[in-house]
């Protein structure tokens, strides 16, 4: 400060400030007079005195006069520096070069002036300063950076279009490498995108499109840096600058995919968002993008991190959007054919949220989720996982059962063999502590295996059952569990062709297993028999003769429905339809009337039945290594703790009431420890009696 004022006379200093323009104006051709002799003289600390003065004392003064003096007098300084003979020309230039970052400060915060005046010589100034950085060949450009980058986070609308002028006029120099810079100021630029200006927005995108434009030209460009910025910018709130960032990272992803595989998950962070933008034009992008990422077929070697793209793959199903969670368990998909093993590693930290999706509002979803649990479920420990886990699910979730639940059991069937997932949930539910849901989810899985396209052959090897090994084991297997359900037990043996087994279960219940959704049960059952499915079974009332107890059944079943719903109508209907005739071992005889009650009469003895799906089951114990008597025993048993539970829980529901009810009124259960064995004997037959032979309750 002292080298300047000994250097400029007081009085010229004080006419840079003064309000009328002409004495400014003298003033500074003054300056321009003084700074031409320091130059001459390469007195460059002075030079450096003189316009730190001018700097400081006027252009940042909160007056307007001084801020007018101190314009007009760099613009002087500016001209002394620069005004010598044309063989001197490039050494003042290269002395003015030297002063640039203080000459660009100063124009930087005179842009903002309110004063008309001032924004004018501010502009004169700017320009001539151009001129003489683009002409130069000692401007660095590794000094400018910094203080370049330090100001593009100024959110003054004449900051940046002075800053985007700036950043425009040194990209357009060819010995000027900003393209080597970008990654400094690029994300100052993408901030112009969003500014409430159209006119910065228009030159910040004028910009942005000149460097993508070089990129694709250059041969090296770190894309790493500028990805990173990339990716935060795609998540902006403004509509353009999300498209322009998608914009890049697509062609970063063609021009420089290897070179950005490290930041693979990032990019995917960013992209997958993208795909269900409301804005169409962001979509598309996003989703080539998406596809040319994938196509890439990476290796963990080159730095391709797996557990992070699952991590990525993993937050993207809680979108709220279908479009990003069906894409990101496309990409688990991919990363499980790809690097199965990698993928596995990190399976605890996804099995979770793979299975909550299954709960998910989207068929489509759900339909992709299984496939990836079917992927995972290859190896048997973790198919066992899977459905242990799935079971859980559904008692937890009542609601996944009932909406999901038939949906789920049928792809599960298609991708992992229907045998092998029936055959697990019953080893499963076989043990399932909960009454209850065992009931409800037994009753869900027959009638899926009654009804599901997906299950004909399991239905055709359960049709086998007396006469093939692999059905006897598959009917053994499921009846475990089956036995949680009295109708899905019933259903079970209509379908092996097990019928005399089902007509002694049908004579197993008692009044208390004839409630409500039994019925509902046994109307569903009914309906069902009347499908294409059970066409063989009705096709065996054609000769009732052979298939005495499949007609016994169908009676029990008709006896246990009430005479006015409509499945008593639809089955006595049915039954009214068999021939009255029947047969044994030497003749084929009619019967004289055409009422199918007079049927029984004429039938052989049990012994003479022998024809396949109305063997004398029970009588002979076990047939083709099925123990019925067995069976039947394993089935009572369950059934009278489904029995004990549902008293449990009508006494839980009547406590209240309980302790008002009189000594003298014994309680149920209180009767049913004192009845004396011999009081079994006086059920109805039609419920407790069994043939003899049979095991007694």
């Amino acid at each position: 400060m002292a080298d300047a004022l000994s250097v400029i006379p007081a009085g010229v200093l004080r006419n840079l400030a003064d309000k009328l323009y002409e004495k400014r104006k003298n003033a500074a051709l003054e300056v321009e007079g003084i700074v031409k002799q320091l130059t001459n003289a390469g007195d460059h600390d002075k030079i450096t005195a003189v316009i730190n003065l001018l700097t400081t004392e006027f252009t940042y003064s909160p007056q307007a006069n001084h801020r007018k003096g101190g314009l007009i007098g760099l613009a002087a300084a500016t001209v002394g520096l620069t005004i010598e003979a044309a063989q001197h020309l490039e050494v003042v230039r290269g002395d003015f070069i030297i002063f640039f970052n203080q000459i660009f400060d100063a124009l930087c915060k005179l842009s903002t002036d309110s004063d008309a005046n001032v924004q004018s010589a501010a502009h004169l100034l700017d320009r001539l300063v151009k001129d003489i950085v683009t002409e130069s060949d000692q401007f660095s450009i590794e000094e400018f950076i910094p203080l370049l980058r330090e100001r593009m986070n100024v959110l003054n609308p004449y900051v940046r279009q002075f800053l985007v002028g700036w950043i425009t006029v040194l990209d357009s120099v060819p010995d000027i490498d900003m393209l080597g810079f970008l990654p400094d100021f690029l994300d100052g630029l993408f901030n112009m995108l969003s500014d409430s200006s159209h006119e910065i927005r228009q030159q910040a995108d004028s910009a942005l499109s000149e460097f993508l434009q070089e990129i694709k030209n250059s041969p090296s460009v770190d894309y790493g840096r500028m990805a990173e910025i990339l990716v935060q910018r795609a998540a902006s709130p403004d509509e353009f600058t999300r498209l322009t960032a998608i914009t890049w990272i697509n062609e970063f992803v063609k021009l420089g995919g290897d070179q950005l595989v490290p930041y693979y998950a990032d990019i995917l962070g960013a992209i997958l968002p993208c795909i269900s933008d409301k804005e169409e034009k962001i979509r598309v992008v996003a989703r080539e993008t998406n596809e040319e990422i994938r196509a890439i077929k990476a290796d963990p070697a080159e730095g391709f991190d797996v557990g992070a793209i699952l991590s990525i793959a993993r937050r993207q199903l809680s979108s709220e959007w279908e479009a990003t969670r069906i894409e990101a368990l496309h990409w688990i998909s991919n990363l499980l054919n790809r690097h199965r093993a990698e993928v596995l590693t990190f399976l605890n930290d996804i099995f979770n949220t793979l299975l909550e999706a299954l709960s998910d509002a989207s068929d489509q979803v759900v339909l992709l989720v299984l496939e990836v649990h079917a992927c995972i479920a290859k190896d048997p420990q973790h198919f066992r996982q899977l459905v242990v886990f799935l079971v859980h699910n559904f008692r937890v979730d009542n609601s996944l059962l009932e909406k999901r639940g038939a949906l789920i059991i049928r792809r599960l069937c298609v991708l992992l063999d229907a045998e092998r997932v029936y055959r697990e949930l019953s080893t499963i539910l076989e043990a399932e502590s909960d009454l209850d849901f065992a009931s409800v989810m037994v009753q869900a899985l027959n009638l899926i295996l009654l009804t599901s396209s997906e299950l004909a052959e399991l239905r055709d090897l359960l049709k086998r059952s007396l006469v093939n090994p692999s059905g006897k084991d598959l009917f053994v297997s499921l009846y475990a569990s089956w036995c949680h359900s009295p109708m899905a037990i019933i259903s079970l043996c209509l379908l092996a062709q097990t019928y005399q087994h089902a007509s002694t279960v049908i004579q197993s219940l008692v009044e208390e297993d004839i409630n409500v959704k039994f019925l509902v049960q046994l109307d569903k059952l009914i309906r069902l028999l009347e499908t294409p499915i059970f066409a063989y079974l009705r096709l065996q009332l054609l000769e009732p003769g052979r298939h005495m107890w499949l007609l016994k059944t169908l009676y029990g079943l008709l006896m246990l429905l009430p005479q006015q719903s409509a499945a008593f109508k639809i089955l006595r209907t049915r039954l009214k339809t068999v021939p009255s005739y029947a047969f044994n071992s030497e003749q084929l005889r009619r019967t004289s009337s055409g009422n199918p009650h007079q049927i029984i009469p004429h039938m052989p003895s049990c012994s003479q039945i022998i024809e396949d799906g109305d063997i004398n089951q029970d009588s002979k114990s076990s047939h083709n290594g099925i123990n019925f008597a067995l069976r039947l025993q394993q089935f009572e048993q369950m059934h009278q703790q489904h029995r004990q539970h549902a008293k449990v829980q009508a006494q839980s529901h009547s406590t209240s009431t309980a302790s008002s009810t009189p000594k003298d009124v014994q309680r149920p259960e209180e009767q049913s420890h004192s009845r004396s064995p011999s009081s079994d004997v006086n059920r109805l037959p039609s419920r407790s009696r069994r043939a003899p032979g049979q095991l007694q309750l």
